[in-house]
């Protein structure tokens, strides 16, 4: 007959470890944990036992040094009520074969996952805490339930479901994550019922690797990228969910089943390009208009934006659509308004719904490289997780190649987790490489991977003099400057005889002059002998730009 087994230090005729109690428990007994913290590692096979706290939840810890789970379970069922598990750098509780069941519980593990469920193995976690763990649950090719749990605090990904798993996981809440808060992969088969994610860094539920899911009633808000993601090739059902302003990024190859589509949701590509979304598309298209020269760029633009626009009707149509690459090589001279175009195409990539931010991260060589082996991959991906949801604008890309000059080892360490991170995050960020034409050649030629990567090059040719001219005037004007038509003639003038080599800066070098100009204006102006009127403080004369010139 199953009996009750007391384990306590300092209690008389109790048993003084839990492996000791565990030794003379019959199957289908009771092992009551008198308050205290347990330290030990155990592992059960083939034991149908139940441990709990005598005294009710938070009064029990099992815990470990070692960096193996504090509770690993081979085979059988072990029943876990009001118990606290910690681990440390392994898992808290690792399930290989066999049920574990969770009432009221809580786990934890600094540097591992909180409960990891393998191959085959069963689940029944209920009204119990997983918190403060690089991963919170990891199912893989299991089955069971989670419901009325809470996720939190977690490092990585809160709830991970992969390998044909198909739990039902309901009621439960799954918040401040530091990457995903729920992952499903691998042809990941959960149901997800009536459950909130908030507050994530990555997307709030991932769809990736064939996966399956069916997610009812759940909201999702306040994440950092897209609240629901499915990749290609990936389908289930998606039935009265929430989702904030952070919207949905479908790829048009997942064939996911969407019953009644989530508030406020953006889904796919243009999604939110009527109304409001449609207008600022075109108030974009005119700022870039706007820009002075740079009429191939501009059409390539504009091109790019169509492509995704078609696409995006194509497949609300329900016709055959491919997605279009928005990582792009920006080649040509210094000076050309790369940086300014960058910022205005990853504005229109937002306003098409393609992008759940409206950022841009500009880094150089030196916000990517890092001093010894190893530390390279660990900066470049903390810079490209920041720019994740916008433009991740990398200056100068070229440095990072092998011809690069000293250090360039260092530099092809970057440039190959770059290639890893674009296609691990493909659908969450635009990448734009910019640089001189015949170095990009050198830099797209250092791994295999980039010229999948970037498949369009857009060129930026150098400003004609007149169109410098044109741009010193609007930096003038800027700063409430009046430029005579005359001093207009005397820049193109300088700029026509300008030397172009390979270092000259384009609108670089008019914000330079103009900067000299305002000197000698201001030299003028104090040998007047007398306060200058409003018009003296604001007309550029020409022989301040003469004198500029020659300075120069």
């Amino acid at each position: 007959m199953a009996r009750t087994v007391i384990v306590s230090s300092d209690r008389p005729g109790a048993v003084p470890t839990v492996r000791e109690a565990l030794e003379v428990t019959a199957d289908g007994g009771t092992i009551s944990l008198s308050p205290g913290e347990y330290r030990e590692a155990l592992l059960l096979r083939g034991r149908d036992v139940t441990l709990s706290a005598a005294d009710g939840p938070g009064t029990v810890v099992l815990c470990s040094d070692s960096s193996e789970p504090v509770l690993r379970v081979e085979s059988g069922t072990v029943t876990l009520s009001d118990v606290t598990v910690r681990g440390g750098y392994g898992a808290a509780i690792a399930v290989d074969g066999g049920e574990i069941r969770l009432n009221n519980c809580e786990a934890a593990a600094e540097y591992g996952v909180a409960v990891q469920v393998g191959q085959g193995a069963r689940l029944a976690l209920e009204s119990s805490k997983f918190s403060g763990s690089q991963y919170g649950l990891s199912l893989e090719g299991c089955s069971g339930t989670v419901k009325s749990c809470t996720v939190e605090e977690i490092g990585g990904d809160g709830i991970i479901v992969s390998l044909g798993a198909d739990p039902v996981i309901s009621d439960t809440t799954v918040r401040n994550c530091g990457n995903r808060g729920i992952y499903i992969y691998q042809y990941g088969k959960p149901t997800i019922a009536n459950c909130e994610v908030i507050g994530t860094r990555g997307v709030g539920i991932a769809i990736a690797h064939g996966s399956s899911p069916t997610i009812r009633g759940t909201a999702v808000r306040d994440t950092d990228d897209f609240g629901i993601s499915a990749d290609a090739g990936c389908g289930g059902v998606l039935d009265g969910c929430k989702v904030d302003s952070a919207g949905m990024s479908i790829d048009p190859g997942a064939t996911l089943e969407i019953v009644e589509a989530p508030v406020t949701a953006r889904v796919g590509v243009g999604a939110d390009t009527s109304g409001d979304g449609a207008e600022k598309v075109e108030e974009l298209l005119a700022e870039l208009d706007s820009l002075t020269g740079l009429a191939e760029v501009k059409a390539e633009v504009r091109s790019l934006i169509d492509e995704m626009q078609v696409s995006e009707w194509r497949r609300l149509a329900g016709l055959g659509s491919s997605s279009v690459s928005r990582h792009l090589i920006f080649a040509g001279a210094p000076g050309t308004g790369k940086t300014t175009v960058a910022r205005l195409y990853g504005k229109l990539l937002f306003a098409l719904g393609v992008l759940p931010k409206d950022t841009l991260k500009e880094v150089s060589r030196r916000d990517l490289v890092g001093q010894y082996i190893g530390h390279t991959a660990e900066k470049t991906a903390g810079v490209f997780n920041e720019a994740l949801g916008g433009v991740l604008f990398i200056d100068e890309a070229y440095t990072l190649s092998r011809s690069a000059g000293a250090g360039a080892d260092f530099g092809q360490e970057s440039i190959d987790m770059l290639v890893k991170l674009m296609e691990d995050h493909r659908d969450e960020v635009a990448v734009i490489a910019a640089g001189y034409t015949a170095d990009m050649l050198d830099f797209l030629a250092a791994n295999a991977g980039l010229a999948s990567r970037f498949t369009r090059t857009i060129e930026f040719n150098s400003y004609s003099a007149e169109e410098l001219g044109e741009i010193t005037v609007r930096i003038a004007e800027a700063d409430s400057y009046v430029l005579s038509p005359e001093v207009l003639s005397v820049l193109v003038e300088h700029f026509t005889t300008v030397d172009r080599g390979p270092n000259f800066g384009n609108a670089r070098e008019a914000r330079t002059l103009f900067e000299v100009v305002r000197k000698y204006q201001a030299q003028r102006l104090r040998a007047l002998g007398r306060m200058p009127s409003m018009d003296d403080l604001r007309h550029i004369a020409v022989p301040d730009v003469l004198a500029a010139i020659q300075a120069r």
